[in-house]
């Protein structure tokens, strides 16, 4: 009742008595006048500035008008030629204000939780005569506030709280009601006629002149529309037809109904359709991710109350990231950068302030990520914000628009209750604030520090007052941040400085009690290295502090993070950071430091495990290009810091970042099949990196401006290039060191931008598009020849353009129809023919920005457009008006857009990368078309293409056909299996002859079963149901139909299912009309988003041919044991507990090892890596697969004979890769599953190793498994559904049935990524949400999902009443089970509260393999980390079987006695291993850079129980681990460069080290001095550095060692040193011959130099010279004294310190070579997967340890 007053209607205007401005107010240029037209008096608001100009109702703020009715009726006039503003502040249920605003000013709609912007749009049309403009027109503007906020906002209207009517305009009054009236029509007009409507009150009404109609004097706008009509008729205009010609001024847009979650997560989404605009859903795009941080400033980063996530802002931003799962969660309403933030200490309440003036606030509720209030800062920029511990109080300081300093406390206590944040108090200041803390014990006490000022604050009567600290010597001290600290009697305020103090303030006393100074760890002149300590000299900037109750944490501008006690005694805990420290922040429960960096890193100390973890890196500056890579997963970036990163799409981390600090990236391409990447830079450099040895494969620099656009064609063939000084560049890519073919001048538009939009090549590799010669005309080129098709001249688009338009990006839409893009100067984007240039059709953006960059999707039915900060998605696939949605959330111009490879994902990058998610369901097209796409061909329901529908119709009529058939060999059906049938169908989905023409199509009840297409027709559309979740993309597999294999057309079968069946004789075809198959793949396959798939490691070698294999018993090599596991492979372990057969992978070996003795055996025989193994129920037989070679054109398989462990049978069938094996229950039958590029499942004989059966799959498949208590019953999953294969044999006859069951709707639409059976009849599948579900296959029902893990689940094993599931997380887990049978009688309404996790476990990788006792106590997993675990659920623990390096290994080096030996790795790990057992015995491990070299030191005369092991890395720091101690002693910083070589002398005292950059550093370990820099090789990389011994007067030079040094330009030098008494000379230097550049391959092998061991005076090299040699050389005679010839060039060379043998990998080949120097006889031995890179005989000779990429295999040498 409390709304009754307010009937029917309320004048605002007199009951708030606007007159008297008691309850109202005013500001600016607010008069009384007469209007002429109304003839009474009208309140005039005018001003230049709307915020400056305007009335209010109600006068504050706090205040509210309460008002209910549903329709506000306002009655006003815009000012000709003048903007307005109309603000409302409603408040909707749950008390959250939104405020929603109308201006003529605002051009596009835009939308946030709390506020909605409309732009009020006048469309002109013909006035009448007398008739004043649409800008002279009194209106009625008549706002639904309920239906505004259901629509927009799915919230619930509760009443108006206030109004803001700003200037220019004449309004005369407001009203509200709950009745629509009709303001043309009178009340006595009403009675009158007796219309159905509501007429206008009285008081209400325009005078209307009599005889003449109320729409020629007046405007009545009502919106939202009613909601039975149009959306085009949402804003509308009260008039008759006859009167429509007049002015129509309307409401943009058009509203849409979505969900609140939805709209929440849009980035500020900007909606705007045409009148057959279709987007489905809507929105189309949702931000699922932002890499970045920081922007206004990086010292904002905050822990939430429980520790868990991490609070910090990227530009506009505030990102919540969680700890442990990496998940972000995203509060979005900002439209400029985030300039600070706050957490009260509940966690509950968030307050956050952007940039620019003047400064607007937000209040967020933290756990809904509502935004509860919005208003605006008196300070122009809000650069510090802190909040009372109950959150009542926040504090904010900045500068007013004088530069003064100022602060300002809110009062927040009623926001969260429907109130608005009040402001107490504001204080001018005329010192210089840093921080500034509300203090957690008393909310009316503050603290501030500044430039020579420590201030204490109290809050008292309204007002805040301040008193300074006496800090006497110390006044003039920079202070930098602050922090309280709970004493036992009082309170302590640290305050640190940019000097290094750090004081302590009694809080009471106001006084300093102490202070310290924090000094660099070395004093100037110093020699040895010391702690840090607080007292007298120069200091270390601290930027940040934070105290918890025990411990002090401090970031300073050195880059340390330090951690000290209280009494600041001694350093607890220290980390070293890329760039100086912004900010600390310790962890509520003290156990974790955040830090930040002015470089845009976030990382955590965690103080128990002290290790540091990196959570976020981020450009420093605006990312100007990008580029997506298709087979990783990976997202190249280039940005105006001067970097180039590399980032995982999957987790959005960082992998790479390459920098140059002298040049400017500018473009950046991904090669389309190699793992290599290519950047312009603006000097006019194009180079090529190698993703995995992240190094620079080649450099052109045949442009003399700046690259402003760089393309790799899609076939991976050619690259092109452009730059600022208008040449056009021509690259042949195919190889890995790219060259130039062809440099063209004066091509490309000079006056272009760097954009990824500036030159692009069509999807088929053939055409080149661009803007040039001129910025008028786009020149479309042959890619191969370079000879022009065509130049089209822009200005002749747009005849009647005031002025001239030019082109600005480009783009190439799919063929057909074959489209090209072009964006132009005049807001407009052109579809042209991209063959004859003519206009299709014109897509018209919204001013004032010209779009920038284009792209399209793959499918053709988005288009992407970005100007300025917006992104609008265009549904391209409309013809006529196509529809675009707009979304904004970058704080600066967005520079490139693109979609992910798999186009489920879309990019954009500017101020920071957002990653959004693409909403709208995909859709499947036959090969050759576009769906949806303009031009496409009309297709039937059937999905035939019009050629085909031709040729049918041709010859079901008799008339001849168009094109002779070719024919083919037969292939194999496509199978396309449809999840329900149709709902009038009896079941059985078949095609039979007489159904194929035309009137059996058009009769067809339900989608056709097979795929089938006419030979040679590579461009006609595939047969296949449309709209199917195994709809058909891509043609049919082109290999031929096995023996015996014939499709059954008219098998019934039951519900969905499709039958196969096979016989001893091949199926001819049946005359002309049948269709033979054949399929060629256009393009490579899109990898699927699931780490379950197999990716073999890309091999730039080849395998070996002609290899001198010695014979039987005479082979001078044996293989002894492996070191490491492959995880890199999918299910590539097994085990049998009862039997105690134990195998693995590595590389392209089956390992076979006794768990009880260690013993190997070693079955060789697979060419490339291992993907998968099976072993069979009975133990007899093993079966593996690897990928195609280089020679072979099919994968291999192998069947072992396990008791004998010889290979059985090899059988060949997948093209790419096989996913997975496995044998049916009684062993009689191999399943083998193609990968996703295959797409195949095979099924073979074990009694004949013959292939029964093939079939190709229209998806991916993710894994297999049979039924153990069903022989015939083979369950797959994929792609959202279960597939459940029944195999039935009669006689020689096989049949395959098909059932395809999808997860149910209200379970998820997730991708299922692993199975297992349980007890009968359950099955159990893991998805990649990581959730589990339970299937009934009796029932073909998924009755029970419950989340099982935060990542994709790839493993699943069950046994019994428990369930063991191992996800990318890392994690292993234990599920009890064993109510699950239970809960199958309550089908879907079975809850998951039964189902309970008994364990877990974390290990070092994504679990890719397991295998478990049938009890389920004990078992064995692998991980991506190369490790095997034996895990014991008894024990709960896990403990380590085999370890391996997870990345390319560089170095093996050996103790003194050869007891131990030390290996390091790309993957920053030093390991220490036993050589007698081949285990795991230390792990030194350093994140974040690779260890490139390593040397064990010699036997010290001093101390000879000390054992070191110096380490170079990739930073050019040098780490000196001790073995004893288990500990790193020393690090050094001896380069800047990244170390290649490393070598102890003679005495063990002294450290050779080189670099990169042709450097070779000589350092003393005790006191990690460096005394010495030779800088003779200088431009060239150092390959190797030995050092020996050799007594005086040797090869004419004095000095007690003789050392070598060889770098990369073929150049060695050796030297006689003494380092004690600071001696070195130069004994001889050689330089080799380099080959011709023909010849040099892609990849230059090292300068391999060694000291010949069985003779001192000679020096052994090899490496890039004109001929395949090895030279000995004598440092006696100086002369060559004999040579070697290879096959190949050399990059790893080793001699035995025993016989005369020299072991040799190559770089071209997988082949280890023995020679005997002596009687010069060679042995090839194989066993390596790549080229053996590194090769190492141990000091006894006895043994011989190579490596290739990861894998160790060790050799035991015969005869030394």
């Amino acid at each position: 009742m409390a709304g009754v007053w307010q009937q029917p209607f309320l004048n605002v205007f007199r009951h708030f008595k606007v007159d008297e401005w008691k309850r109202s107010s005013k500001e600016g240029d607010v008069a009384v006048v007469t209007d002429k037209t109304l003839k009474c008096t009208v309140y005039r608001v005018r001003g230049p500035v709307s915020s400056g100009n305007y009335i209010q109702l109600p006068k504050t703020s706090t205040q509210s008008l309460g008002l209910t009715g549903r329709y506000l009726y306002v009655l006003f006039r815009p000012l000709p030629a003048k903007h307005f503003v109309i603000h409302l502040d409603l408040c909707a249920e749950g008390s959250q204000v939104i405020r929603v605003s109308f201006s003529n000013f605002f051009k596009e709609f835009k939308s946030t939780a709390p506020w909605l912007q409309f732009p009020f749009i006048c469309e002109t049309g013909t006035p009448r005569k007398g008739v004043g403009s649409p800008g002279a027109r009194w209106t009625c503007l008549q706002l639904d506030l309920h239906d505004i906020l259901l629509v927009y906002l799915n919230r619930r209207y509760s009443h108006l709280k206030s109004i803001r009517l700003c200037a220019s305009l004449l309004v005369r009054n407001l009203y509200t009601s709950d009745l629509c009236f009709d303001p043309a029509v009178t009340v006595a007009e009403a009675r009158c006629a007796k219309l159905p409507i509501t007429p206008i009150p009285r008081e209400m009404a325009f005078p209307v002149p009599k005889g003449e109609s109320w729409h020629d004097h007046y405007v009545h706008i009502r919106f939202p529309s009613d909601s039975s009509k149009t959306p085009c008729e949402a804003v509308q205009k009260s008039c008759s037809p006859s009167e429509a010609a007049g002015p129509v001024l309307r409401l943009l847009p058009h509203p849409a109904a979505f969900s609140k979650p939805v709209q929440d997560s849009l980035a500020l989404m900007v909606q705007k359709r045409g009148p057959t605009a279709s987007f489905l859903p809507d929105p189309v795009l949702r931000l699922k991710g932002v890499i970045g941080f920081g922007g206004h400033s990086t010292k904002w980063a905050l822990w939430t109350r429980d520790g868990a996530a991490v609070v910090y802002p990227c530009h506009a931003i505030i990102v919540v990231l969680c700890v442990n799962t990496r998940q972000q969660r995203l509060f979005l309403g900002h439209t400029d950068k985030v300039s600070a933030l706050a957490l009260d200490g509940s966690g509950s309440l968030l307050a956050s302030a952007q940039a620019r003036p003047h400064s607007m606030l937000r209040l967020w509720d933290f756990q809904t990520g509502e935004c509860l209030s919005l208003f605006q800062s008196p300070v122009h920029t809000v650069c510090s914000l802190s909040f009372s511990d109950s959150g009542e109080v926040l504090c904010g300081v900045g500068k007013d628009r004088h530069g003064r300093m100022t602060v300002v406390v809110w009062g927040t206590a009623q926001v969260g209750r429907g109130g608005e944040a009040v402001i107490l108090t504001k204080v001018h200041s005329d010192v210089d604030i840093q921080a500034f803390k509300v203090a957690f014990f008393d909310e009316t006490r503050m603290a501030s520090c500044g430039r020579g000022s420590v201030r204490l604050w109290r809050l008292r009567g309204g007002g805040l007052r301040s008193c300074p600290v006496d800090l006497g010597e110390h006044h003039a001290l920079e202070f930098t941040d602050l922090a309280f600290r709970q004493a036992q009697d009082s309170h302590i305020l640290y305050v640190c400085s940019r000097s290094g103090h750090i004081l302590e303030i009694d809080h009471q006393r106001m006084a300093v009690r102490c202070a310290r100074r924090l000094l660099p760890t070395q004093t100037p002149g110093g020699p040895l290295p010391q702690k840090q300590t607080f007292s007298s000299g120069p200091g270390i900037a601290i930027s940040s502090l934070s105290i918890s109750q025990a411990k002090c944490a401090m970031g300073s501008e050195d880059g340390y993070l330090r951690l000290w006690p209280l009494d600041f005694s001694s350093v607890l805990l220290e980390a070293e950071h890329e760039g100086p420290i912004s900010s600390v922040c310790v962890s509520p429960d003290g156990l974790r430091v955040l830090s930040t960096t002015s470089s845009g890193h976030l990382g955590f100390l965690d103080i128990l495990s002290r290790e540091y973890s990196v959570l976020v890196r981020s450009h420093a500056a605006p990312v100007l290009a990008l580029a997506t890579e298709s087979s990783r997963g990976q997202l190249a970036t280039v940005s105006q810091d001067h970097t180039v990163r590399i980032w995982d799409l999957a987790t959005l981390q960082q992998l790479y970042d390459f920098a140059s600090p002298e040049e400017a990236p500018c473009a950046v391409a991904f090669h389309p099949t190699q793992p290599t990447f290519f950047c312009g830079f603006s000097s006019g450099a194009v180079r090529s990196f190698s993703l995995e040895t992240t190094e620079v494969l080649v450099e052109h620099r045949c442009h003399r401006g700046a690259i402003t656009g760089l393309a790799a064609s899609p076939n991976g063939s050619l690259l092109f290039s452009s730059c600022s000084r208008g040449s056009l560049a021509q690259y042949h890519s195919s190889a890995p060191q790219c060259r130039i073919l062809r440099v063209t001048a004066n091509m490309v538009c000079q006056e272009a931008c760097p954009s990824p939009s500036a030159l692009v090549v069509s999807g088929d590799s053939h055409l080149l598009a661009f803007v040039g010669p001129s910025k008028y005309t786009v020149t479309v080129m042959d890619t191969a020849s370079l000879d022009e098709l065509l130049r089209v001249d822009i200005r002749t688009l747009d005849l009647a353009g005031s002025c001239l338009d030019s082109a600005v990006a480009v783009c190439f839409g799919p063929a057909p129809p074959g489209h090209l893009l072009v964006s132009t100067s005049s807001n407009m984007v052109a579809v042209l023919d991209a063959t004859s240039g003519r206009l299709v059709r014109e897509l018209s953006c919204v001013p004032p920005a010209a779009c920038s960059v284009l792209a399209l999707s793959g499918d053709g039915r988005f288009l992407l457009t970005a100007a300025d900060r917006a992104i609008k998605v265009w549904d391209y696939s409309a013809q006529a008006g196509p529809g675009c949605q707009v979304y904004i959330g970058h704080s600066e111009p967005v520079r490139a857009v693109a979609f992910t490879p798999d186009q489920q994902q879309l990019l954009s990058v500017g101020d920071a990368i957002f990653l959004w998610d693409v909403l709208a369901p995909s859709e499947k097209s036959p090969p050759g078309s576009v769906q949806g796409s303009p031009g496409a061909p009309t297709t039937c329901e059937a999905g035939l293409g019009t050629r085909q529908l031709e040729d049918m119709v041709s010859g079901a009529n008799g008339l001849p056909r168009q094109q002779v058939p070719m024919p083919s060999q037969a292939s194999p059906p496509w199978l396309d299996i449809c999840a329900r049938p149709p709902k009038d169908h009896d079941g059985a989905f078949s095609m039979s002859d007489e159904s194929r023409g035309p009137e059996g199509l058009r009769q067809a009840s339900g989608p056709p079963v097979l795929v089938q297409k006419e030979a040679g027709r590579a461009g006609d559309g595939a047969w296949g149901a449309m709209g199917g979740p195994w709809d058909l993309d891509r043609p049919p597999n082109p290999r031929g139909w096995p023996s015996g294999l014939r499709t059954d057309l008219a098998a019934p079968g039951r519900q969905g299912m499709v039958t196969y069946r096979t016989n001893g004789e091949p199926k001819a075809p049946a005359g002309p009309g049948a269709c033979s198959t054949g399929r060629a793949r256009a393009q490579p396959p899109t990898r699927p988003d699931s780490y379950r798939h197999f990716t073999a490691r890309y091999k730039a070698s080849l395998l070996p041919k002609g290899l001198s294999f010695p014979a039987v018993g005479d082979e001078r090599l044996h293989l002894k044991a492996v070191m490491g596991y492959n995880g890199n492979g999918r299910a590539n372990l097994v085990w049998r507990p009862d039997t105690g057969f134990f195998a693995y992978t590595c590389g392209c070996l089956v390992v076979v090892e006794d768990l009880h003795s260690g013993v190997q055996q070693h079955w060789l025989g697979h060419p490339e890596e291992i993907s998968t193994l099976a072993l069979s129920h009975d133990a007899q037989v093993l079966a593996s697969a690897s990928g195609r070679s280089s020679t072979a054109s099919r994968c291999q398989i192998r069947v072992w004979d396990v008791p004998g462990g010889s290979c059985r049978q090899l059988l060949s069938h997948h093209d790419t890769a096989v996913q997975a094996l496995a044998f049916s229950p009684d062993d009689r039958l191999l399943v083998t599953l193609g990968d996703y590029g295959d797409r195949t499942l095979a099924l073979w004989s074990m009694a004949t190793y013959e292939l029964v059966s093939s079939t190709c799959l229209p998806e991916p498949v993710y894994g297999m498994a049979f039924n153990p208590w069903d022989a015939g019953e083979l369950a797959c999953v994929g792609q959202g559904a279960v597939t459940l294969w029944l195999l039935q044999q009669r006689g020689g006859d096989v049949s395959l049935q098909v059932h395809r069951e999808p997860i149910p709707e209200e379970v998820g639409g997730w991708e299922l990524t692993s199975l297992c059976y349980g007890t009968t009849p359950l099955l159990y599948c893991g998805s990649n949400a990581g959730q589990v579900c339970v299937w009934d296959m009796c029932a073909s029902c998924c009755f029970l999902a419950w989340e099982a893990d935060d990542g994709e689940i790839g493993v699943l094993l069950c046994s019994g009443a428990r369930l063991v599931s191992g996800s990318n997380t890392r994690r292993l887990r234990l599920w009890a089970v064993g109510a699950v049978p239970e809960l199958r009688c309550k089908g879907s309404g079975a809850r998951s509260s039964s189902v309970f996790m008994e364990h877990e476990l974390t290990l070092d990788g994504a679990v890719v393999s397991a295998v478990f006792h049938e009890s389920m106590d004990m078992g064995v997993v692998g991980t991506t980390a190369g490790t095997l675990w034996y895990v014991s659920w008894a024990e709960g623990t896990s403990t380590r079987l085999v370890s391996g390096h997870q990345s390319k290994v560089n170095e093996v080096v050996f103790s003194p006695s050869e007891s131990h030996c030390a290996t390091c790795s790309d993957d920053g790990s030093v390991r220490v291993w036993s050589v007698a057992s081949m285990e795991l015995l230390i792990q030194f491990q350093v994140l974040s850079q690779s260890c490139l070299c390593l040397s064990w030191s010699s036997p010290s005369c001093e101390r000879p129980e000390q054992q070191w092991v110096a380490a170079g890395y990739s930073d050019g720091t040098l780490r000196l681990f001790s073995i004893p101690l288990i500990a790193m002693e020393l690090k050094m910083h001896p380069h800047s460069a990244a170390l290649t070589a490393i070598a102890f002398s003679a005495d063990g005292q002294t450290i050779l080290s080189g670099d990169r950059d042709g450097l070779v550093a000589v350092s003393r370990p005790r006191t990690g001095m460096t005394f010495r820099v030779l800088n003779d090789h200088r431009g060239a990389p150092i390959c190797t550095i030995q050092s020996t011994r050799r007594e005086y007067g040797d090869f004419g030079a004095e000095g007690v060692d003789l050392w070598l040094a060889a770098s990369g330009d073929q150049q060695v030098s050796v030297w006689a040193s003494n380092w004690l008494q600071d001696r070195c000379e130069l004994v001889d230097w050689l330089s080799f011959p380099a080959p011709a550049l023909t010849e040099v391959p892609s990849c230059p092998p090292p300068s391999l130099a060694a000291f010949c061991p069985w003779d001192e005076a000679l020096l052994v090299c090899a490496g890039l010279s004109v001929h395949h040699e090895v030279v000995f050389y004598s440092l006696c005679q100086k002369q060559v004294m004999k040579k070697i010839p290879l096959p190949f060039f050399a990059v790893s060379m080793s001699l035995s310190p025993g016989a005369h043998l020299m072991a040799i990998g190559f770089s071209a080949e997988r082949v280890l070579r023995l020679v005997d120097c002596a009687s010069g006889a060679v042995q090839d031995f194989a066993g390596h997967d790549d080229s053996v890179q590194l090769c190492r005989f141990a000091p006894s000779a006895r043994l011989l340890f190579t490596a290739a990429h990861n894998g160790i295999l060790v050799w035991e040498v015969t005869g030394h």
